[in-house]
C-alpha cells in the first residue's frame, strides 16, 4: 500500500497506475461502512484509492471541524490490504489558494441538510471535484447513508462513474457513523431508535419521493401526516431533537440531533 501525502506525491504517482482506477473518498476516522466501500471498489477496479481529507469547507462555523475525530494511523491500519493507494492531502493540497468554494451544487441540494446547514453541498461538491480532478479516477464510490449528498455528487459535471453502497449497520439497526463515537453510554442505547421509528412509518411498494423538509407541509404527501407526527413525538419523547422528517428520492429520510451529536439516517420507501 503506498501512501501519499501531497499532491506532487499523487501526480507522480497517477502517471504510474494502468487499468481502471477507483476511488472512495473519505473523511477519515474509517469504520466498517468505510472498509465496505473498500472491499466493494475491490471488485470493480483494477487499483484502489482511498483518499483521506476532512474537508473545512463543508463545516459550518458552529459546527465540529477542530473535535472531528481524527486517527490516521487506525486508518492505514484498517486500509492495509485492501487499498492499493492512500491519498492524504494537506489543506494546502486541495485549496492552494485558500479555502474557498469554487462549485455550486446543483438541484439536489435544496432543503433538506441544507435547509440547516446552508453552504454545506457546496462544499463537499467543491472538494470531491478537486478529488476528481487530482485523482483522475474512472469510478468513486459513497455510501447511501449520507443519500442528499450522493445525489449532489451525481449532479457534478463529471465523467467518473459514481457509484452507491447500502448503509452498513450495526446489529441493533444504528447506522454506522465516525460522530457515532460522539454518543455517551446512555445515548447509544437509545439512538438505534431512530432506524426502528423509520421502518415503522415506512409505507409499502414503490412510491415517488417528493418534498423537503419537516417544516415543509408537502413534505409528507405519501406519508399520512398523523403517522409522521407520531413518529416525531416518538422521537422527541426519548430525547432525540427532530430536524426533519421527509420524503425524497423515493427515500424516507431523517436528521436529528441526540444530545450533542447529530445524526442522519434514510431508507428505501419499496422494501
Amino acid at each position: 500500500m503506498q501512501i501519499l501525502r501531497s499532491y506532487p506525491e499523487l501526480k507522480t504517482c497517477r502517471t504510474q497506475i494502468t487499468g481502471k482506477l477507483g476511488l472512495v473518498p473519505t473523511m477519515g476516522a474509517l469504520h466498517e461502512g468505510h472498509l465496505a466501500l473498500v472491499r466493494k471498489m475491490r471488485e470493480l477496479a483494477d487499483a484502489v484509492m482511498v483518499s483521506i481529507f476532512v474537508n473545512p469547507t463543508q463545516f459550518g462555523p458552529s459546527e465540529d471541524f477542530n473535535k472531528y475525530p481524527r486517527n490516521i494511523e487506525s486508518d492505514l491500519e484498517k486500509l492495509e490490504g485492501l487499498a492499493d493507494y492512500v491519498y492524504l492531502p494537506q489543506v494546502k493540497d486541495i485549496y492552494p489558494n485558500g479555502e474557498k468554494m469554487t462549485v455550486k451544487a446543483g438541484e439536489a441540494a435544496q432543503g433538506l441538510e441544507s435547509d440547516f446547514r446552508p453552504g454545506h453541498f457546496d462544499g463537499v461538491a467543491t472538494v470531491v471535484s478537486i478529488l476528481f480532478d487530482q485523482t483522475k479516477p474512472d469510478l468513486a464510490i459513497f455510501g447511501e447513508k449520507d443519500y442528499q449528498q450522493l445525489m449532489v455528487i451525481k449532479e457534478l459535471n463529471s465523467s467518473v462513474g459514481i457509484l452507491g453502497l447500502p448503509t452498513i449497520r450495526e446489529p441493533d439497526g444504528l447506522a454506522l457513523s465516525s460522530r457515532n463515537v460522539y454518543l455517551s453510554a446512555e445515548e447509544r442505547k437509545v439512538a438505534p431508535l431512530l432506524y426502528k421509528t423509520l421502518t415503522e412509518i415506512r409505507h409499502p411498494g414503490p412510491v415517488p419521493g417528493s418534498g423537503s423538509s419537516s417544516t415543509d407541509s408537502g413534505s409528507s404527501a405519501k406519508i399520512p401526516a398523523q403517522g409522521r407526527d407520531d413518529a416525531i413525538r416518538k422521537l422527541e419523547a426519548a430525547g432525540f431533537k427532530v430536524q426533519y422528517v421527509a420524503e425524497h428520492w423515493g427515500r424516507l429520510l431523517v436528521a436529528v440531533y441526540l444530545g450533542k451529536t447529530r445524526l442522519i439516517d434514510n431508507i428505501p420507501l419499496n422494501n
